[in-house]
């Protein structure tokens, strides 16, 4: 009667798919890893700054797919990128893995520069990045008081 029973409440628990053993059987998806490289990562003002953002490794998931960029430039300025991509179809979408922008920097200082991916209000990843300018020609920033 026992061995009755038992069976029976095992085969209950898997014909309503019992929701521990399905979460062990599927593998958690790995996540990939945000690089962020600066071109060039030190130069003279006035500077134009190539950012090239780069996912690397992981699984290619939902929410990678068509993620917000925000861009927080440590100079009291910021750029999101929301992208305007049609609905993921899984299989069928595919993962972008580089973004690049561009900044400019009047003024010589030592900047952090901040990436944050976000999907569906969700902080996915974030990087950052130093870059160093230096005074150039007509930059008045390191000049003290009274220099003409």
């Amino acid at each position: 009667m026992r061995l009755a029973l038992s069976c029976a409440l095992l085969a209950t628990a898997l014909a309503a798919g019992a929701p521990a053993a399905r979460d062990a059987a599927e593998p958690k998806p790995k996540k990939p890893k945000l690089d962020l490289r600066a071109t060039p990562r030190m130069a003279f003002s006035p500077v134009n700054i190539l950012l090239t953002a780069e996912l690397t490794g992981g699984d290619d998931v939902e929410d990678y797919y068509c993620p917000e960029l925000e861009w927080d430039w440590d100079d009291g300025g910021k750029s999101v990128h929301e992208a305007d991509c049609p609905e993921y179809e899984a299989g069928k979408s595919k993962i972008e893995r580089r973004f690049t922008a561009e900044h400019a920097y009047d003024k010589a200082g030592l900047y952090n520069v901040k990436l944050t991916m976000r999907h569906a209000n969700k902080t996915l990843a974030e990087t950052t990045i130093k870059i160093t300018v230096r005074p150039g020609l007509g930059d008045r920033t390191m000049e003290g008081p009274g220099s003409d």
